[in-house]
C-alpha cells in the first residue's frame, strides 16, 4: 500500500513539472508568433528528433523535392533533429530540435509533417497544417487507449493535446481507420492515401536489392535478413527510460538454419528502434558472427526491408510492411509474457497471426527449417483482405497533393484513391 502511494504521488508531481514546463514552452511559441506563416515551408520531423532521413516523412519530402525540381515548386523543407551530425539532402535543412528552434520553425510553417507526436507545450496557429503519418501500418503491441490501465495519465494527456491539433492522420488500411480512433485519441479526418514509406517497397526494390548489398560489401547473389526489434521503454508514468537489454539471438545457429531451409549464403542485418539505436553506438548481442551487421544507425528501414529476402522481429508492426513484398517473415518473442504485463494486451493473438512465431532459440530454428511457402503465402493474403491493407506505391503523392491543394486553397477531394473516414465525436 505505502509503495502504491509513493508512486501515486511520484506520478502527480511528473504530471504537474510537466504541465508547469508546457506551459512555459507554450509562451516561446506564442512569441514566436510574430514571425509570419510561410504556406511554402514544410517542418518535419521522425522519432520525437531521434530519427534522421527516414520513415514516411522521407518519402512525402522526397515527392515534395521533386516537385520544385520538375514542376517548379518552393517547397522548403526543414528537419528537427537532435543530432544534426546526421546526413540528409542538401536541399533540406537541418535544424537542432531545441526550443526556440522548435517553435520558431513550426511558428513559420505552413505544414508540419511527422510520424511520433509533438512536444508538449507546442502551439499550432490558425491555417496552418499537421498531418501525421504515424510509424506503423498494421500494430501488434498496443497504443493509447488499447493499453487499459497500463496507459499512463502523462502519455494520454500528451496523446490528447497532440491530437487536437492534428488536421489529418494517414492511413493505409480499414484496421487503421478504425484502430487510430482511440489508439491515437483522435477525432479528427483519417485520409486514407496508404503509407508514404511503404512507397520504396512497391517502386524501389531492384534498386535497393543492389544498392544495399554494395554498401555493405555483401555479394550480389547472397540473401539478407533483415531482424529489426521494437522499441521498449519504461511503464512512462514518470521519466520515460529505454529497455536496452542484450539480443539474446543465436546468430550463427539462425543463419545455418536460413541456408539450410532456403539455400544460398545469408547475412543477418540488425537495426535497432531509432529511439533505442539513438542510445547506443553498437548493440550488445547474445554472439559475434561473420554473417551479422548491425546497420542500427541507418536512419530508414523500409530500404532495407526492400532489400531483404526474410524478416524477423519481436513485436513490431514492420512486419506487415515486410510482408507487402511477400519475402517470409518470422516472429521471435523471448519476452511475451513481461512484454505484455508492461505493455498491455497485444492487438492479435501471436499465434493466429501468419508468421511462424519462436520463444526461444531452438524454437525460431524449428520454425526456419519447416517453414512451408504454400501455407504463408495463403495465410498472409487472407490477413491482408481481412484487414484492408492498402498500398500501391502511391502514397506520397497523394501527401504532396494534399499540401499542394491546401497551399493553393483548394478543397481536398481525391474519392477513387484517397478517402476520407471522417471524425468520430463519440470517441471517448
Amino acid at each position: 500500500m505505502g509503495d502504491n502511494r509513493k508512486s501515486d504521488l511520484s506520478e502527480k508531481v511528473y504530471i504537474f513539472k510537466r504541465t508547469i514546463q508546457a506551459f512555459a514552452h507554450s509562451l516561446v511559441f506564442c512569441v514566436c508568433r510574430i514571425f509570419p506563416v510561410d504556406d511554402s515551408k514544410v517542418v518535419m520531423w521522425a522519432f520525437e528528433g531521434n530519427g534522421g532521413y527516414g520513415c514516411s516523412p522521407k518519402y512525402v519530402a522526397e515527392e515534395l523535392l521533386e516537385r520544385n525540381r520538375r514542376a517548379g515548386t518552393d517547397y522548403k523543407i526543414v528537419w528537427l533533429v537532435n543530432d544534426t551530425h546526421k546526413k540528409f539532402p542538401k536541399e533540406i535543412t537541418k535544424a537542432k530540435s531545441t526550443l526556440w528552434s522548435r517553435a520558431y520553425h513550426l511558428s513559420t510553417a505552413g505544414t508540419w509533417v511527422s510520424n511520433t507526436r509533438t512536444f508538449y507545450g507546442t502551439r499550432k496557429r490558425k491555417g496552418q497544417c499537421y498531418i501525421q503519418t504515424w510509424h506503423a501500418t498494421i500494430c501488434i503491441k498496443p497504443i493509447g487507449l488499447y493499453r487499459g490501465s497500463l496507459f499512463p495519465k502523462m502519455a494520454r494527456i500528451v496523446s490528447a493535446y497532440d491530437s487536437k491539433m492534428i488536421d489529418y492522420v494517414l492511413s493505409g488500411s480499414k484496421w487503421c481507420d478504425h484502430m487510430y480512433r482511440k489508439g491515437l485519441l483522435y477525432r479528427g479526418r483519417i485520409i486514407k492515401t496508404g503509407t508514404p514509406r511503404c512507397d520504396v517497397l512497391l517502386n524501389q526494390r531492384k534498386e535497393k536489392y543492389k544498392q544495399i548489398r554494395k554498401e555493405y560489401n555483401i555479394t550480389s547473389d547472397a540473401k539478407i535478413m533483415l531482424y529489426a526489434p521494437t522499441f521498449r521503454g519504461g511503464s512512462q508514468n514518470t521519466r520515460r527510460t529505454v529497455n536496452t537489454d542484450e539480443v539474446t539471438i543465436d546468430f550463427g545457429r539462425l543463419v545455418t538454419a536460413l541456408e539450410k531451409r532456403f539455400g544460398g549464403t545469408w547475412y543477418v542485418l540488425l537495426r535497432l528502434h531509432p529511439q533505442l539505436a539513438a542510445k547506443m553506438k553498437k548493440v550488445r548481442t547474445y554472439q559475434v558472427s561473420d554473417r551479422l551487421m548491425d546497420v542500427s544507425q541507418r536512419p530508414d528501414m523500409n530500404e532495407l526491408i526492400a532489400a531483404s529476402d526474410a524478416f524477423l522481429t519481436d513485436y513490431s508492426s514492420a512486419v506487415f510492411e515486410a510482408n507487402i513484398i511477400g519475402i517470409p517473415s518470422f516472429i521471435y518473442a523471448d519476452d511475451l509474457q513481461a512484454y505484455v504485463a508492461d505493455r498491455g494486451d497485444l492487438f492479435f493473438d501471436m499465434y493466429k497471426l501468419p508468421f511462424p512465431v519462436a520463444l526461444n532459440n531452438d524454437e525460431l530454428v524449428e520454425c526456419i527449417e519447416q517453414f512451408d511457402e504454400k501455407t504463408y503465402r495463403q495465410k498472409t493474403k487472407a490477413f491482408m483482405r481481412e484487414t484492408g491493407i492498402f498500398e500501391d506505391g502511391k502514397a506520397s503523392r497523394r501527401v504532396a497533393d494534399l499540401i499542394e491543394r491546401r497551399n493553393q486553397n483548394e478543397q481536398y477531394v481525391h474519392k477513387s484513391t484517397c478517402r476520407d473516414t471522417g471524425t468520430d465525436k463519440n470517441l471517448y
